[in-house]
């Protein structure tokens, strides 16, 4: 309830300050609470086809990026010219919304407004389906007043733009004059009303400044961001390095910085890892309410961040699959089979720890196990060398077993007994 009072707390900050364009707040409106949240087209499907779908997809269009941030896997050389086609790219979304019911649509990359399939990108791609609202994840470095006018144009897209932190910190990682360029767009943003989203990448080195009230004055209240999303870093890139991993001390300490700025500051802020509380745990592997990604090559994978491929969406249409045949590979199920284990939609008294919730994060033995069974293929070279290096296994296996070991007591006693307390 916290984060959806900051949620609309949010709404009203931008309305008061008049940095959102009515036109654009109509349609956003439209397509949240008509196709998002109350979501006849998806309840009606379950109840037909008696099937529990994933709420949305990740799609990841293109590894080409116009910054090489440390230990990203964007912009590397070998994905030069590697884009997902336009006739893939527009069948997805088609198809999640004739299947699922779906009309949320989350677009990654690479930087995704490099998009290009002749004619096409992503700004004509948004407008030739009006009734799905696309959060754009973005460097924002070439949005500008052009741009922002064609995306308050369109009405349905929502620019979550990354930073790493202030200026010091986003240059750092992102190179020198990056933040200056980030401002800019958010200044060409509010100029055309286009809501705008703000996203972070938490590290050992700056968890604890991304969850100051500091954070929140600047970004939400002074440069108007309605909202906010966490995802701690994940060695999976270039240069992948367990020391940028926020320690699990740390993570606790971040979840309890986090939870204070929803509830004291009214924001709506979402740690991928830290609020999964919220969403029953791990939504990856296309399981109900949650999602799945398709990135450049057409590779299909649990999670952005599992660089494990169960199949590819360009041989399964040319096989004249759709997109439920994405999903139901052995190593999607597996995964969605240790999701329902580990207490997705269970009594809470039979519920793990959601505070350790990821298969790849905090059970690490159990992926790889998992991994190996399914004959889950590697994207790229150092997603491959990772699940058989024994220093990276071992690594991640102890940082597993370190957070569960320092949130088992704070689940049982802040999340489970108070819900056997409430049932009573």
């Amino acid at each position: 309830m916290d984060v959806i009072i900051g949620l609309f707390n949010g709404l009203d900050r931008i309305i008061d300050r008049g940095i959102v364009a009515k036109s654009v707040m109509l349609r956003m409106i439209d397509a949240l609470l008509g196709n998002v949240f109350l979501n006849e087209d998806a309840m009606r499907l379950e109840r037909e086809t008696g099937t529990a779908p994933p709420s949305f997809v990740v799609v990841s269009p293109t590894g080409r990026c116009n910054l090489r941030c440390a230990s990203c896997y964007a912009a590397d050389a070998a994905l030069k010219g590697r884009e997902l086609p336009f006739e893939v790219f527009d069948r997805i979304l088609r198809e999640k919304r004739e299947l699922w019911g779906s009309h949320w649509t989350v677009i990654s990359g690479g930087e995704p407004f490099m998009w290009r399939d002749g004619d096409w990108n992503l700004m004509k791609l948004a407008r030739r389906h009006p009734h799905d609202v696309l959060m754009v994840y973005t460097n924002a470095t070439l949005i500008d007043d052009e741009l922002a006018a064609e995306i308050a144009d369109a009405g349905n897209i929502t620019p979550a733009i990354s930073v790493e932190g202030f200026e010091a910190e986003t240059d750092v990682r992102r190179g020198k004059g990056t933040h200056g360029k980030i401002l800019r767009a958010f200044e060409a943003l509010r100029k055309h009303g286009v809501p705008f989203a703000i996203s972070a990448t938490a590290t050992r080195k700056n968890w604890d400044i991304i969850t100051s009230d500091e954070f929140v004055d600047f970004y939400f209240v002074e440069q108007g961001g309605l909202f906010g999303w966490i995802f701690q870093y994940m060695p999976m890139g270039r240069d992948q390095n367990l020391e940028l991993v926020v320690p699990p001390e740390s993570r606790v300490e971040m979840a309890r910085r986090m939870w204070r700025l929803v509830r004291d500051r009214r924001v709506f802020l979402i740690d991928f890892w830290n609020s999964a509380t919220c969403s029953q745990g791990c939504i990856a592997a296309g399981r109900h309410g949650g999602y799945f990604h398709i990135n450049w090559d057409g590779d299909i994978m649990p999670c952005v961040f599992t660089p494990y491929a169960a199949g590819n969406i360009n041989e399964i249409y040319e096989a004249g699959g759709d997109l439920r045949a994405a999903i139901s590979s052995p190593f999607f199920e597996s995964i969605r089979n240790w999701q329902r284990e580990y207490g997705y939609n269970r009594p809470a008294e039979e519920t793990g720890n959601w505070l350790a919730p990821c298969p790849i994060r905090d059970h690490f033995d159990m992926f790889a196990t998992v991994t190996a069974a399914c004959k889950a293929r590697p994207i790229n070279e150092e997603a491959g060398e990772a699940i058989h290096d024994p220093v990276h296994h071992a690594g991640m296996v102890d940082y597993g077993r370190k957070m569960v070991e320092l949130t088992d007591d704070i689940w049982a006693s802040q999340y489970v007994e108070p819900e056997q307390y409430r049932k009573t």
